[in-house]
Order: structure tokens, then C-alpha cells, then sequence
């Protein structure tokens, strides 16, 4: 799985922080064992001591016991915090940088890969399936803790009888295996469907979100409700479920340490009750280290779930070597553009112009022999190396729920002139100025406080904040008058005049159109998928 190669490396850059939280668990494990040993010893010990009469209590030595057990607490206590900091501080810092590059690795990815998973989904594997792989780093503790409690535990009940130690070892083997089993048939399958159905209930969500007016305008609120609803059901039935595997695998602890201090004791047979209750209780702190591995267990199918959603989100190696391109030329639709060309795409609706473009730019699967940038085929590029040499606007409008600022930065860190400037070029400028908090206005989820057309506008101007070598418009004056479309056309014309960009735009209405010199139809796709183009009526006639 590839994503266990991200995994492995975050897990090598905290190796530091895993092993101090190793050692930590080993101390924990080990003071543990020993103090609840120790303290039923003492107890019983001095509990004779005081029936023998006042001599032997007199003679009794209670302060080195006394000083021990205070140790052993005070070390417990002390390897507890170190194995929860620093085992929770790797994780975390793991976390931290592993969802920049699992996001990265996916935008970067074949956009098949990156554009195949809803926006919910892939929130849902980025956030929750991202936290259930946390126990992968914090659960790396528990062999060495419970090899160092076993251990000791074993080690203690044998100081009472031999016998007595190996009655405990089989006894926390049993703990174990039975835990692994139950782990196996109920908490796995749970985790799995429980990380399945949070992933499903998120994608419903995000879906529904998206088409809130829709739904109010026809009256299908208490419709999105059952729909939720439902996906929220399927996840609460996933977690009960793992919850109540939990409960049946705490059953088999608490069973299993009766069975230890049933095996153990009769073990002891002979020896002094001191030491019988020394061996008692190591037994029952010995089947409680097991319960780490068992806690463990009860997330485990919830992890690997996580580990299978998220490498199935990532890119597959490329098949083939990819190469590299300059940018100034283009072969469109048998075209041959180099920059400051600008090229225009008509067609009637449906038959392929975004699609085409999309292609182009590495938002949509290439076909080989379609389209060549600079020399190669763009089906032989890598998705990230095209986009790079584009700024895109596209027809359907996403924008952040934040302020304009933060959503003109997408294109890159600019000072506030520059972002005016983009503004003014788009004829959005004066709008934004009337807001009292300017650039930094909140512009609500997806744009909703901006009319249509200034949505379109704010993607344009964060489309010319973009330093690439290749400006592309997706009917960028759709839905404006006339007046600001002809200052929105004016300005483009000189920006690109300035700049030095090439342009490709695609529109259906003739004002745009004239901004180009060189144009193209879009006729179709065949059987193969390839888009059918023709020169515009128009150049073929000139």
C-alpha cells in the first residue's frame, strides 16, 4: 500500500518521540506490576506481623517497603506522563504533516484520481480516516509494555511458586489469543463499517449542502432531513456495534483475570501467604498489561479501513516515464499557438468545449495524440506539470467561505495593489471599495453574498492574479450586461497586450470572440472519446 510509505516515514521522523514513549509504557508496565505485588505483600506481611504480637510487629520492617511502593507510584505516575506527551505529541506532529501530503499527493495526482471522490468523502478520509490511523503511532508502546509487564509479573508470581509464573504466562497467553479473536470477529468488521459509513454520511451532507435552495425552493427540506437521517443511522448502528465489542472484549479481560487468579493461587499451594498475595496481584496486573494489547485490538479494523480509503485515494504510480514541456507553444485541434496568440473555442452547449480544455490543462484524463504542448504530447505530461502552465477560470464558479482577500490569494501571496489592480481589471474593483471591510469582506459560502455575475468576476480576477504563460476563460462575461462586459473585454485586452499571456477562451456569443484572432469549433466526440473540432466558419472562410 502506498500510503504505508507516508505512514513509515512520519513514524521514522518521530522515531525520537515513539521510543520515549516506549520507554515510558515499559516503566508504567513494569512499576505497576511490581507496586500492586509489592503492596499486597506489604499489606498481608504486616497484617501477620501485628497478629504475631507486639516483638514481631516491633520487628517487622515496614520503611523500606513504605519507600519502595512510594517509588514505584511516583515512577508510574511519572512514566504515564512521558508515554501520553510523547506518544500523542508523534502522533499528532505525524498527523500534522501527513494530511499536507496525502492532500498534495492526491491534487497532484491523475484527475481521475483527485476529481473521482466527492467533496464529502474526501473530507471524510483527509479528517476521520486520517484520526483512526493516529493509533498506528500511539499503539506502537504496547508490545514493549506489555513484554516488560509480562515480565515482571511472571517473574513475581514465580518468587512464590514456579508453577505459580507459569500458570500466570499461560494464563496472559489466553488473554491474549482470546482477545485477538474477538477483536477479529466483532470490533474488526464494526471499525470498518463504521469508518465506511462516516465517509457516507459526509459525502450526503455535502451534497445536500450544495443545493440548499434548491431544496427549500421545492419543498424537500423533510426529505434532505431522511436522507441524513438515514446516513446518520447507518453510522450510528456501525457504532454501536464496535461499542459493543468493547463491551464483550472488557468481558474476556475481566474474565481473564479471574481465570489468572484462579490458576495462580492454587499454584502457591505451600508457600507463605505473603507471597501468595504478591503472586495474586501480579497476576491480575499482569492480565491488565494484556488489556493494552486488547484496547488496541478494538480499533484495529477501524485503522486498517482508514489505511485502505486513503491509499485508494492516492495516484498509482504513472505506467509510463512522463515528460517535461515548455509552455509557449500549443497544437490545438491541428492550431498551432505560440504566445501572445489567442485562441477562441465555439460550439454549441454539451458538445465538449470545457471538456476539451479541461483535457488540456490536467483536469480531466488525456488522450494520447489529442493535443501537444510544446513539442509533446500532453497525454506523456504529468496533471501538475500542465497545470502549471495555465490560470483557469472556470465556468462553474468555487469560491472559499472567507473574505475576498484570502480567495484572490489562492492564486499567490500579493500585496494589496496587485489584488486591487486584478479587481479593477475584472470591473469588480468599485464593488468591493462600497464594502466597509474592502478586501477583506466576507464573501460566505461559495460566494452566496456576491450576486452571480460578481462570483464570475472574483474568479476572473483571481484567474489574472495567476503567473502562468497561458490565460484560459470559460465563458468569463456570461451573465453580464453589456456595459460591464464591454469594460470587462477592454480591460482583458489590455492586460493581455500587457502581459504577454496567450489567451484561450471559450464562449458561444460573438462580443468575447473578437478578442481572438484565431478560433475553433467544437463538433463533437467520437467513438473513441477524441473531441471532433473544425475551424470556425468565419477564419475558414478568410
Amino acid at each position: 500500500m502506498r500510503i504505508n510509505g507516508l505512514i513509515a516515514a512520519q513514524a521514522g521522523a518521530q522515531r525520537a518521540r515513539l521510543r520515549l514513549a516506549a520507554a515510558g509504557g515499559a516503566v508504567v508496565a513494569v512499576s505497576a506490576v511490581c507496586l500492586l505485588g509489592l503492596s499486597g505483600w506489604f499489606i498481608t506481611g504486616a497484617a501477620f506481623a501485628g497478629a504475631a504480637g507486639a516483638a514481631a510487629a516491633q520487628s517487622f520492617n515496614y520503611m523500606m517497603p513504605s519507600a519502595i511502593i512510594r517509588l514505584l507510584a511516583i515512577l508510574r505516575t511519572g512514566g504515564r506522563y512521558v508515554e501520553r506527551v510523547a506518544g500523542h505529541e508523534a502522533a499528532l506532529k505525524a498527523l500534522a504533516r501527513l494530511r499536507p501530503q496525502l492532500f498534495r499527493a492526491i491534487a497532484d495526482g491523475p484527475p481521475e484520481t483527485a476529481l473521482g471522490v466527492s467533496s464529502g468523502e474526501m473530507s471524510a478520509r483527509l479528517v476521520q480516516d486520517v484520526d483512526a490511523i493516529q493509533t498506528l503511532f500511539v499503539r506502537r508502546s504496547v508490545p514493549i509494555s506489555l513484554g516488560a509487564s509480562a515480565t515482571v509479573a511472571v517473574l513475581l508470581a514465580s518468587l512464590a511458586a514456579p508453577l505459580a509464573g507459569l500458570a500466570l504466562f499461560a494464563a496472559m497467553a489466553t488473554a491474549c489469543i482470546g482477545g485477538v479473536l474477538i477483536a477479529r470477529r466483532l470490533a474488526d468488521p464494526a471499525g470498518r463499517t463504521a469508518q465506511q459509513a462516516v465517509g457516507a454520511l459526509k459525502d450526503r451532507l455535502a451534497a445536500l449542502e450544495a443545493v440548499t435552495p434548491e431544496l427549500k425552493a421545492y419543498g424537500l427540506d423533510k426529505w434532505a432531513a431522511d436522507q441524513v437521517a438515514h446516513a446518520a443511522a447507518d453510522h450510528d448502528r456501525a457504532q454501536i456495534a464496535l461499542t459493543r465489542a468493547g463491551g464483550w472484549m472488557a468481558a474476556w479481560q475481566t474474565l481473564a483475570a479471574a481465570l489468572a487468579v484462579g490458576l495462580v493461587v492454587p499454584a502457591t499451594a505451600g508457600a507463605a501467604l505473603p507471597l501468595t498475595a504478591l503472586a495474586a496481584l501480579a497476576a491480575i496486573m499482569g492480565i491488565e498489561a494484556a488489556g493494552g494489547l486488547i484496547a488496541a485490538l478494538h480499533q484495529n479494523g477501524a485503522a486498517v479501513q482508514a489505511l485502505s480509503r486513503l491509499d485508494a485515494a492516492l495516484p498509482a504510480p504513472a505506467q509510463h516515464e512522463l515528460r517535461q514541456a515548455q509552455g509557449d507553444t500549443l497544437v490545438i485541434g491541428g492550431e498551432t499557438l505560440a504566445q501572445p496568440a489567442r485562441l477562441g473555442v465555439s460550439g454549441a452547449s454539451g458538445l465538449g468545449k470545457t471538456t476539451l480544455i479541461e483535457r488540456l490543462i490536467g483536469l480531466r484524463p488525456a488522450l494520447a495524440g489529442e493535443m501537444r504542448i510544446g513539442g509533446v504530447d500532453i497525454a506523456d505530461m504529468a496533471p501538475s506539470d500542465r497545470r502549471a502552465l495555465f490560470a483557469y477560470a472556470a465556468q462553474d464558479v468555487r469560491l472559499l467561505n472567507g473574505s475576498v482577500r484570502e480567495n484572490l490569494r489562492l492564486a499567490g501571496d500579493f500585496d494589496d495593489p496587485t489584488l486591487w489592480r486584478a479587481l479593477d481589471d475584472a470591473a469588480l474593483g468599485d464593488r468591493i471599495r462600497a464594502e466597509p471591510l474592502g478586501l477583506d469582506a466576507p464573501v460566505g459560502s461559495n460566494g452566496e453574498r456576491l450576486s452571480g455575475g460578481e462570483r464570475r468576476r472574483l474568479n476572473l480576477a483571481r484567474a489574472y492574479l495567476r503567473d502562468a504563460p497561458w490565460l484560459v476563460l470559460d465563458e468569463p462575461t456570461e451573465g453580464l450586461d453589456a456595459a460591464t462586459e464591454a469594460r470587462v473585454r477592454a480591460a482583458l485586452n489590455d492586460r493581455l497586450s500587457e502581459t504577454g499571456q496567450g489567451l484561450i477562451l471559450i464562449s458561444h456569443r460573438a462580443p468575447p470572440m473578437a478578442l481572438c484572432l484565431l478560433s475553433i469549433r467544437v463538433r463533437g466526440q467520437d467513438e473513441a472519446g477524441r473531441i471532433r473540432i473544425s475551424p470556425s466558419e468565419g477564419q475558414a472562410a478568410a
